[in-house]
């Protein structure tokens, strides 16, 4: 009886070790798929920060990159901005400066108009009391420059250039050797001549058959028949040498002399 009491609780015993030791496994397994659930859910969210750390990693990159863009853009904008305005107020002081002039000219205009008649007055009385070559011609160009005077299409500049113009060509007359065929009166008849122009020195002409010569004297402001055998030769070769027929050489030429006071 004892015995198979013992038996029944070695039994009892078994089943019970059995049924903890399952318990246990269970227990055991269910705490792992726990452990390593958590273990994945850390993982996951281990990437997923990381994930985002290198989304945020990339944009701070991306937003340095177009700060220093933006910095060396805006370095560049105040380079240019300070240069433009040196150039803006060098602009300025020259508006300026031509606001006065344009002022100035007004009244430079309004003196001009009288000082360039006063410079033809003393160019024609020039021309009249100079050695009378081509006369005609250089009283009919103080002519034109008194006919453009009043013209209100040309401006006062133009004018006065034009009157320095005309004193350079007289000017020039004093500096040059020039021959021209035109007529005189000898002994009451007109005769064709061919007139010898030694820059303002000597004024001869000579008649186209060459048998008469004869010079200008500014003294008496009339003309004086040479002596043929003393000039005639000079005045045909100097003839000659003005129209670039014969070279250069010396000539006797009839040139007054100054006189003592």
């Amino acid at each position: 009886m004892t015995m198979h009491r013992l038996k029944e609780v070695l039994i009892a015993v078994l089943l019970v070790t059995g049924t903890l030791g399952g318990t246990v496994a269970a227990v055991q397994a269910s705490t792992l798929d726990s452990i390593l659930a958590v273990g994945k859910s850390k993982n996951d969210a281990a990437r997923s920060s990381q994930a985002k750390i290198d989304k945020l990693a990339d944009e701070t990159r991306d937003l340095l990159s177009d700060y220093k863009t933006v910095t060396k853009q805006v370095d560049g904008l105040k380079v240019y901005n300070e240069r433009l305005k040196k150039q803006i107020d060098s602009q300025m002081a020259r508006l300026a400066a031509l606001d006065e002039n344009i002022d100035n000219s007004t009244i430079i205009a309004r003196q001009m108009t009288p000082l360039v008649i006063r410079m033809l007055d003393g160019l024609e009385q020039f021309i009249q009391l100079d050695v009378p070559f081509e006369e005609e011609e250089r009283l009919k160009r103080i002519e034109g420059l008194r006919s453009s005077i009043d013209r209100a299409d040309v401006s006062v500049a133009e004018k006065f250039r034009a009157v320095l113009e005309a004193y350079n060509i007289e000017l020039q007359y004093g500096r040059g050797m020039d021959t021209y065929r035109g007529t005189i009166d000898i002994d009451g008849t007109e005769r064709e001549v061919d007139f010898l122009r030694m820059g303002r020195i000597a004024l001869a002409y000579q008649t186209t058959d060459g048998a008469v010569s004869g010079a200008w004297d500014n003294t008496t402001r009339t003309w004086v028949e040479l002596p043929p055998g003393d000039y005639n030769s000079a005045i045909r070769e100097g003839i000659r040498i003005s129209k670039k027929q014969a070279s250069m050489e010396l000539l006797k030429m009839p040139v007054a002399a100054p006189e003592a006071n």
